[in-house]
């Protein structure tokens, strides 16, 4: 089964600070509404992304969904660490008869391999943060709406 928390919170912060940046208000059930989700998914995200400080919820008139910190210091590891807990990536099977050299041995081999396979994935998330992501987003945006209107004024 595939596990879409990490890649759903992702937009979701995205979104939040693509919403501080352009001034718009920003809820629980507009990100649901973006995302094509059911609202109470985007609630239970948000309860890890409120508790280490990444989003904040404010109430009232003027209230919505706001990054907590700067977007700078968001990390992408700090987002799947926060949304995944202690999920692990590669998990080794338990259910395997140890009737030789190579099944008596797989599951301490299998648990060197994904701690390596977990710890560059984690490194490779903590090397980005939500400013360098969005602006990376936004870019590839400028670059479609390029490539949009050179297709409209070719098909004139």
């Amino acid at each position: 089964m595939i596990d879409r928390r990490f890649s759903t919170a992702l937009q979701m912060v995205l979104s939040v600070a693509l919403a501080d940046q352009d001034g718009f208000r920003c809820t629980s059930r507009t990100l649901a509404e973006g995302l094509s989700t059911n609202a109470s998914f985007v609630r239970k995200l948000l309860i890890p992304l409120t508790r280490e400080g990444m989003i904040v919820a404010a109430i009232g008139k003027g209230g919505g969904l706001h990054l907590g910190r700067a977007a700078e210091q968001i990390t992408l590891r700090d987002l799947y660490l926060a949304v995944m807990e202690d999920k692990k990536i590669f998990v080794a099977r338990e259910d395997i008869p140890t009737r030789c050299r190579i099944s008596t041995n797989i599951n301490e081999f299998f648990a060197e391999v994904a701690t390596d396979a977990e710890t560059a994935m984690l490194d490779a998330l903590g090397r980005r943060n939500v400013a360098d992501s969005l602006a990376e987003l936004l870019r590839l945006d400028t670059i479609r709406m390029k490539r949009l209107t050179i297709a409209a004024n070719a098909a004139e």
